[in-house]
């Protein structure tokens, strides 16, 4: 089933007339406004310690990056689905499902670091832009969800219980891989965690593919994004690697917690 945003949500439109570029202000301001939409239309977990967590984790990652003046704020959505995603001025998402997947502290923090990633190197705005300069009149969601190319573009977007947002090029995926790793390492966990949870998606993929489709239609992943990482990894001093977080009680408390919450809701449609 599909959960769905109405067509009303998505006034948040970026003019040609305007200039080509997206200052740092408007990006804010459309992250803000648009992370209102998704916080009203998807299960955002509410739990308290689970929320002070995830903000902790993403906080000590994100702060350390050249946009660490930015409010970030993360969320965990309610759904069994495997995915995560990051909407421009510093808002991320991950889902439930994905999080029941992870074994330990860095690979969770590795799909953080990722979707910072995404937002340090601005590719949702630069995708905007790129329409801007093609002369293409464009809204935030026709950016961010691809809904100006599917026949539902009149009415609603399709979330899928974790939103089908910036479906990034395979050189935007390599970017925010590379900015991943440099995240983590600069927060002082490891960033082995980033391979080791793309193996666990394609194992899955490989034998239950319906639980992981949300993630694979917004992240291209192959074997050569794990060869990638692992040589960036490897230019790294092995004393040092060692030196770095992979797991704590604390993440294992953490997750704990989610798997304890009551049943995912069952995604509904609504026009």
């Amino acid at each position: 089933m599909k959960r769905l945003l109405s067509g009303a949500a998505l006034a948040l439109t970026v003019s040609v007339a305007g200039a080509c570029s997206v200052s740092q202000q408007q990006e804010i301001e459309m992250g803000q406004q648009y992370a209102q939409q998704i916080n009203a239309q998807l299960p955002i977990i509410t739990d308290p310690e689970i929320n002070r967590y995830v903000n902790v984790l993403g906080d000590s990652i994100a702060k350390l990056t050249n946009r660490g003046e930015l409010d970030w704020q993360f969320y965990v959505v309610d759904s069994p689905e495997v995915n995560a995603f990051a909407v421009p001025g510093g808002f991320i998402y991950v889902n439930r499902g994905l999080i029941e997947r992870t074994q330990k502290l860095d690979q969770l923090a590795g799909v953080l670091g990722h979707e910072i990633g995404h937002v340090v190197r601005r590719h949702s705005v630069k995708q905007m832009e790129q329409a801007q300069k093609a002369n293409v009149g464009v809204t935030l969601a026709c950016v961010l969800t691809r809904i100006c190319e599917s026949q539902a573009a009149g009415t609603a977007i399709n979330v899928v219980g974790g939103a089908v947002f910036a479906k990034f090029s395979r050189e935007d995926e390599s970017e925010a891989d590379a900015e991943g790793v440099r995240n983590v390492v600069r927060a002082g966990i490891n960033p082995n965690g980033i391979p080791e949870m793309f193996e666990i998606l394609l194992e899955e993929r490989r034998t239950r593919p319906a639980g992981v489709e949300a993630w694979f239609a917004t992240h291209p992943l192959e074997e050569d994004r794990i060869a990638q990482t692992r040589g960036q990894i490897a230019q790294y001093d092995a004393a040092v690697l060692r030196s770095l977080i992979e797991d704590s009680p604390n993440f294992h408390s953490f997750k704990q917690r989610v798997q304890s919450l009551p049943p995912s809701p069952t995604p509904r449609q609504t026009q």
